[in-house]
Formats: structure tokens, sequence, C-alpha cells
């Protein structure tokens, strides 16, 4: 019975304990071995709601809260007051529920709860400030920062941190003092994850000042103020990054370069997407140099650039034994470069090509491929256009032209493969005809033939984005 009412909501719950005075019992006692509760409070409910839910969980230790209603302090001292316990908090937020704690009411929760591993919390735009000091915090998220006027984060044994920031050009966060503190002070830092229109070299040069030596995932994105310069420090600060995303950044092709030379053995997911920089050779590169390669994503990265004709170029005329320098007027308009990517790769299991409109050839040998994203890839060829993975699950085609989508399915679903049986045959030794193959010879090829189908047949080609 208990292992039934175990899978029931809070709501589902207390109707169940109305029944009679054994499910009552057979209730609490659900109640009281509950160590993670998961709950969305409506915009009707009241705090009182959600201190009488948690207040029957005595052992509760992972409570997540979907809130539709606002969130203040009122429910930061509920949660304290009835989860002594607790080690995993998380709130999220619903389309109209707004994030009122500022900075202390933050602080003092954290520093109260002593037996607290991980928090994660939307919508942290009123904070004004962060002043956290934990010994037992390892895992912080938090979403929506906008305007810290301090950032001060003193957790020795965390492991992992996300901070996102609003996307708003007035944030005045002073980023390159958050960067160096968190290195100085989190020396245990295994996942870094930063997010900040305002993300330049200088962050990225204070970060890695400082001693992390078990940094295994780097991703500082939507930076435009990263280069090639910071790409230079992250290499010779971290040497056993895992996984690096610097999509939105300003690194170029030889930016690629040092991240191939620096991580060769150790990294398997590269994200660059929204990188305007970077062209297909890079990338191209980093699939040859990065064999332990899994994952890349290089989604709006190859757009389509326009250049002048060849007939724009200035020309020379000679006038009274002088050289006289004339610009030919455009007759012609711009004409867009595209580029060919071609990959051959033992081990990636996903390629994210999304919005590569100046891609016009795909040449894809990847066996292990599985996951292929090319929604809007508005300018690739259908006969410019090869994979070679046997092995794919998924294919990504929204936004893409008839014609391509029709190649992708004549590739990996063989849909247009010609119905007829044609009978094999066999030469004579002495070549004096043809006679039919006798099946027991065939029936290993058939059997292979059809393990095949049966495999490429597992791939979906989705065309809704």
């Amino acid at each position: 019975m208990a292992e039934v009412l175990r899978r029931l909501s809070p709501k589902e719950l207390m109707g169940a304990a109305a029944v009679c005075r054994g499910w009552r019992e057979c209730v609490r006692r659900v109640w009281r071995s509950a160590e993670e509760l998961r709950v969305r409070v409506s915009p009707r409910s009241q705090i009182g709601f959600v201190g009488s839910v948690l207040h029957k969980c005595a052992a509760l230790a992972r409570l997540t809260l979907r809130m539709e209603s606002d969130v203040d302090a009122t429910l930061l001292a509920c949660v304290a007051f009835s989860c002594p316990s607790l080690e995993a908090f998380e709130i999220s937020l619903g389309d109209n529920a707004v994030n009122r704690l500022t900075g202390d009411e933050l602080c003092r929760f954290v520093s109260d709860k002593r037996s607290l591993s991980m928090i994660k919390l939307e919508g942290c735009t009123n904070l004004g400030f962060l002043n956290l000091s934990s010994s037992s915090l390892s895992t912080i998220w938090l979403s929506d920062l906008y305007c810290l006027s301090k950032s001060v984060i003193n957790c020795p044994n965390l492991k992992e941190i996300s901070l996102d920031f609003a996307r708003q050009e007035n944030d005045s966060t002073d980023l390159v003092i958050m960067m160096d503190s968190l290195g100085r002070t989190c020396p245990r830092l295994r996942n870094i994850h930063i997010a900040s229109i305002r993300l330049c070299n200088e962050a990225v040069i204070a970060l890695t000042s400082a001693n992390l030596r078990g940094l295994r995932m780097l991703s500082l994105v939507l930076g435009s103020g990263i280069t090639d310069a910071s790409v230079a420090a992250i290499v010779s600060s971290f040497a056993s990054l895992e996984f690096l995303d610097l999509s939105g950044s300003s690194i170029s092709d030889s930016g690629i370069g040092m991240i191939c030379n620096g991580f060769p053995q150790t990294l398997s997911r590269l994200l660059l997407a929204l990188c305007p920089n970077i062209t297909s050779s890079g990338i191209q590169f980093a699939t040859a140099q990065l064999p332990l390669l899994q994952l890349i994503d290089c989604g709006m990265s190859i757009c389509v650039v326009n250049s002048q004709s060849a007939e724009d170029k200035s020309h020379t005329s000679e006038e009274h034994g002088e050289v006289k320098w004339c610009q030919k007027l455009s007759t012609m308009r711009p004409q867009p470069i595209y580029q060919k990517l071609i990959i051959k790769h033992a081990h990636l299991k996903k390629l994210s090509l999304w919005g590569c409109s100046g891609l016009d050839a795909l040449y894809l040998n990847c066996p292990e491929l599985n996951d292929l994203n090319l929604n809007s890839c508005t300018n690739l060829h259908p006969e410019r256009l090869l994979l070679q993975c046997s092995d794919l699950k998924n294919v990504y085609a929204s936004g893409c032209q008839d014609m391509l989508i029709g190649a992708i399915r004549n590739q990996v679903l063989n849909e247009f493969a010609s119905p007829e049986n044609h009978l094999p045959c066999k030469r004579l030794a002495d070549g004096s005809k043809r006679v039919q193959v006798p099946h027991f010879l065939l029936q290993q090829q058939a059997d292979d033939e059809k393990c095949k189908r049966a495999k490429r047949s597992q791939c979906v080609v989705h065309l809704d984005g």
C-alpha cells in the first residue's frame, strides 16, 4: 500500500488520507519517510499550504518548488523551519511569478542551512549583491542575475557553479572582480558556467589567474568581448578540460587551433555556436585534431558573407605620364561566399549546424554519429550532401528546402531505393554464360542487408524544429 501511495502527488495524498483511518496512518508513514518532494505552488495557494506539506516530512532532504506565485523571504523562512536536514533546494518560476528575494535574505538562508549542498534559484534579478559563505555547498545555480554591487562566494567545497545574468546592456556587475574572487575562494571547482554579455578577456584572465587544477568544464557564453587572447589564457591555465563552451564569443580559427593543441587527449565536447569569426576550416581542423570529440555545436557560426565581385576592384589608368588610381563603380550585386564542411571522425556522436546558412556542401563520415541538427541550413545543396553515418537516430531539418529534405531521407531512410528485385547472377569460369547464384550462397548477404535496413530504418527526420 505504501509503495502505491508514494507515487501520488501531495494533493492526491491528502485526499487519500481522508478515505479511512488505515489509509490515514499509511499516508503519515509515507510523509515521514519522504526524502524528496516536488511541489507546484499555484497562484491561489497560500504559504500555509507549503508549510503544512513540509511539516509532514521530517526526513526531507531534497525539495523542488515550482512557483506559480511570487517568492519572498516568508517562503525561505518556512522552508528553513520545516526542513532542518535539507540538502538540496530548487525553485523554478512560472510565467507570471516574480522572485523578490534580496541578497541579505538568500545569504542568511544559506548560512543557516549547514547541511545544504545544492541550491538552484531562478529569477534572481532583485538580489542586489551576493555574499555567500558555506562549507557544505557543492552546487550553486543562479539565473537572471542583474547589477550585483558585490559578488563574493566563499565556498571552499564548491564543485559546480552556474551564474546566468540578464541580457541587459546596463548591467553594472563587475565580472573581473567576481571572477578573480571566484577562482581564489572556491579552489575545488570542477564545472563553471557563466552567461553574460559583459564577459571579456579581462574577466577570463582574472579567472585563469587562480589555481583551478581540477577544472573539467568551462562554459563562458554570450561574451562578444572574448577573443583568442582568452583562449590562450584558458589553454595555459587549465590542462584537463573535457567540456568547453565559448558560444557567442569572437574567437577565430586561430583560437580553435590553440584549443586543439591544448586539449588533444581530454576534450570531448566543444560548443562554438554564434561565433561569427570561425569558418568551416577551423571546424574541420578541430574534428581532425580532437580524437575524443563526441559533441560539437557550431550553430549560426557559418553564415553567408557577401563579397564584392572581382570586377569591383580598383584599376589604374595612365594620364600624362602619371599613374592615376581609379575605382570602378560597382555594377553587380555582392556575391555570397559559401563554404563546405568535410568531417571524418570515429567517435563523434552529436553534430549541430543549426542556422549555418553559409554551408552549401556537407560530407560526413562518422560511424557513431546519432544526432545531426541541420535546422535552417537554407543554402545546403542536396547534390552536395553525403551522410555516411550508419548509427544516425535523429536528423533535424526544420526550415530546409524540400529537395534537401528529400536527399536526407533518401540517404538515412533509403526511401527512394528501387523496389525491383534483380536476381543476382554469376559468370561461369569459362565466361560462356551467366547463371543465377544459388540461394544458399546469398543467405549471409541477405541477412546482412536485412540488418542494415533495420538499423537504418530507426532514424527519424524531424521537420518541426
